[in-house]
């Protein structure tokens, strides 16, 4: 058999009792029966023929990696990318930390809020830890209330918990996200009340928008708002109470009476923050990230990196 392999592999086997499994330099010595010194020289031999690659991880730069291929690749120009928590509970504060952490980065001053899971999870981590030197002067949600007792969605409360620990001005919604009909909806939409709100939504400068999946079983609104249309175009996941698939496609229906920011208007929003729970999937992050609307991300790096490695 070739000498040179034999070397090689006999050179594999003192790095890997000393780099995996963590074994002494004397005792790979006396495992062999050769001398410290040599055991040395061939970690070095290993390192310069390539059996041993050293890769040094410094703080923040695979984030910073990971960002700037997704400023090559779509609409975001920027964000923050956190690594994962002990649990799911502990990776949305972190989440939550690094979307109010943008917040301050773009020095928002009139903010607009979905809801969801990690917006409730952002106004828990906000009532732990107030900022009330921010930037920002008014706070709007972008959505209307729902009819589930589940903090996450009441959206007004959400505005005035994050005012009240941002130092801002709460601005309210007093309709619900999904009322019984379109007929009820177009009522619903010539009233003062939503007059005055989508005069706060033209004058947004950050938007603060939720990114999870297409729920496995669509809720009876859904159906009723889509029909089949969500299950044709294969929907993927949504931001607000809209629906996209993979290919970045909003799914519109006519038939649709949620009430929310309208499309057109959030486009024209200068900063989008699409923000991620520690349960959003690769599909709906690149669902989301494919519609162009997103301008900043607050995800975890390793859901950014499985975008790109299923690609």
């Amino acid at each position: 058999m070739d000498a040179g392999f034999e070397k090689r592999k006999k050179l594999a086997l003192v790095a890997r009792r000393y780099y995996l499994e963590d074994q002494k330099q004397s005792d790979i010595a006396q495992e062999l029966g050769v001398s410290r010194p040599l055991v040395s020289r061939m970690l070095s031999e290993a390192r310069e023929l390539g059996i041993v690659e050293i890769t040094v991880h410094e703080p923040g730069a695979r984030a910073a990696g990971l960002l700037e291929r997704l400023r090559s690749s779509s609409s975001v120009r920027g964000g923050i990318l956190v690594e994962d928590g002990a649990d799911n509970d502990e990776t949305n504060r972190l989440l939550s930390q690094g979307a109010v952490e943008l917040l301050r980065q773009l020095g928002t001053r009139r903010l607009g809020v979905g809801w969801g899971y990690l917006i409730g999870q952002l106004v828990t981590w906000l009532e732990e830890n107030p900022q009330l030197g921010s930037a920002v002067t008014d706070i709007c949600p972008l959505v209307g209330n729902a009819s589930i007792p589940a903090r996450n969605y009441q959206s007004n409360e959400n505005v005035r918990l994050m005012a009240q620990q941002l130092g801002a001005a709460p601005h309210f919604l007093y309709l619900p996200a999904l009322p019984d009909s379109l007929e009820e909806k177009q009522v619903l939409c010539s009233t003062e009340i939503y007059r005055q709100i989508y005069q706060a939504w033209e004058t947004l400068d950050t938007a603060l928008v939720n990114i999870g999946d297409y729920p496995s079983s669509p809720d009876f609104a859904s159906l009723v708002r889509y029909g089949s249309l969500l299950q044709r175009q294969r929907a993927c996941g949504r931001m607000l109470i809209y629906y996209f698939n993979q290919d970045g496609t909003v799914i519109q229906s006519d038939l649709d009476f949620a009430i929310q920011i309208p499309l057109d208007v959030l486009r024209r929003c200068p900063n989008i923050i699409g923000v991620c729970s520690a349960n959003t999937s690769a599909k709906a992050l690149e669902g989301a990230l494919k519609t162009g609307i997103f301008t900043h991300l607050a995800a975890r790096s390793k859901l950014v990196k499985a975008l790109f490695d299923n690609q």
